[in-house]
């Protein structure tokens, strides 16, 4: 008996000291954890080094000692740098609902920007100007090494597209001259180097409704910018932006020619396409002074005038006159398919026509206008002589040029012209 009882006063000592030493294993686990858990609290314990830095002290870092990225713009920089670019595609354009350019960004090497314009051409494979072509292999064989530079180098050229780009249509019945072109010529556009083309003249409805919204449809596909025709008055008459050199440039264009009430190329009216029709300049005032007031410079190319005639019609100056009275910074005319006078209209640069420029194969003289801009404001503006001949244009040099400068001097009294074709105003 007492063995058995010494054996369970044995097992009674052993259970107890267990129960203390887990009972002391508790406490101290939990007293560490708390003491832990405070020290971690106070920031006092030291994990370690890393990159010779304390853990610790970074976790002192305060939110007002991080430096602020010195090229992070501010939140008012970046919405106005937003709203800038508001509404421009990958391409630097605004388009309408058909996908028409009506406002490009075009890149300049400088803060100028330089402008050429040109008369009439013609792209229609029936006429003497693509049999040329044709048989010469190359749009580019029709123009001299010097003028193909002009062209290409300006910042933005201009031209009249004197027909339709269409494979339907009828032509207009009792109309001597219509003209029709391949869709796929308007690509020859590009080559030349052109960047707008007015179609406010008396060939863009050559072949019916059709061939006018074919052409729309032609040059819409290919980027082309166009100004004086549309599928409705609103279209027909909107202005064209450009963004160059730091300044916005307007183009806007309009056609007085075929002034009966019913005409063969129709007038676009607020339902049904054609061109924009100015006779009466009522609407063609109002956007040039809409675009005075959007934009730095302001371009008005139209379609008057008398043909084959250096004398002005009677409407011309007048018209000139009320354009530059409602804004117009340089007025280009074209139509007579030849050159007539330039002046200066209440302080604006016209020239009342720039005659042919690849349009037929006769000898005619003709022109570039080449006007550099800095600013919005006019820096010079310069007449460059040229001569269409045998399907050929090129621009002149020696006696040729000096003749033509000549010719120009006497049917322009009021201004000034140099060796050189710099024009005073």
């Amino acid at each position: 008996m007492r063995k058995r009882k010494s054996r369970g006063k044995q097992k009674r000592r052993k259970s107890t000291g267990t129960v203390f030493v887990i009972a002391l294993a508790v406490t101290l686990l939990v007293g560490g954890g708390c003491l832990f858990l405070y020290m971690i609290s106070n920031k006092q314990i030291d994990f370690g080094k890393e990159n010779g830095e304390r853990a610790s002290e970074i976790t002192r870092i305060e939110a007002e000692d991080i430096p602020v990225r010195q090229d992070v713009p501010e939140e008012s920089d970046v919405s106005e740098e937003a709203e800038a670019d508001d509404g421009f595609d990958e391409d630097g354009c605004i388009r309408d609902e058909n996908g028409r350019i009506v406002e490009k960004k075009q890149g300049t090497d400088s803060e100028e920007a330089v402008l050429l314009f040109a008369g009439d051409i013609l792209l229609d494979d029936g006429y003497a100007m693509m049999g040329a072509m044709r048989k010469r292999g190359d749009i580019r064989a029709c123009f001299s090494e010097e003028t193909l530079q002009e062209m290409k180098a300006a910042d933005i050229f201009m031209l009249n597209n004197e027909f339709t780009y269409t494979n339907r249509g009828e032509p207009t019945p009792e109309k001597q001259f219509t003209f029709r072109a391949k869709p796929e010529n308007a690509a020859l556009l590009r080559e030349l180097g052109v960047d707008i083309v007015s179609l406010a003249n008396n060939h863009a409805y050559d072949y019916g409704e059709i061939s006018l919204l074919d052409s729309l449809e032609t040059l819409e596909g290919i980027d082309m910018p166009y100004v004086g025709a549309g599928r409705n008055l609103e279209e027909a008459s909107r202005t064209v932006y450009f963004h160059a050199g730091n300044q916005k440039i307007a183009y806007i264009s309009g056609t007085q020619i075929e002034r009966q009430d019913n005409p063969d190329t129709k007038g676009a009216t607020e339902s049904a396409p054609g061109v924009f029709r100015c006779f009466k300049p009522t609407k063609i005032l109002e956007r040039v002074e809409e675009a005075k007031g959007n934009s730095d410079f302001v371009v008005v190319y139209i379609h008057w005038g008398t043909e084959k005639t250096d004398e002005l019609d009677w409407a011309q100056p007048d018209t000139a006159k009320a354009l530059a009275e409602a804004g117009a910074d340089l007025i280009i005319g074209d139509h007579p398919h030849v050159l007539q006078p330039l002046a200066n209209v209440n302080d604006t640069p016209v020239i009342y026509s720039v005659g042919n420029y690849w349009f037929n194969s006769s000898t005619l003289d003709t022109c570039l206008v080449k006007v550099t801009l800095k600013d919005g404001a006019m820096q010079s503006f310069q007449f460059l002589p040229a001569r269409q001949s045998d399907c050929y244009t090129k621009l002149l040099y020696g006696a040729e040029k000096e003749a033509v400068l000549q010719y120009m001097r006497g049917i322009s009294p009021t201004v000034g012209i140099d060796g050189e074709g710099y024009v005073t105003f």
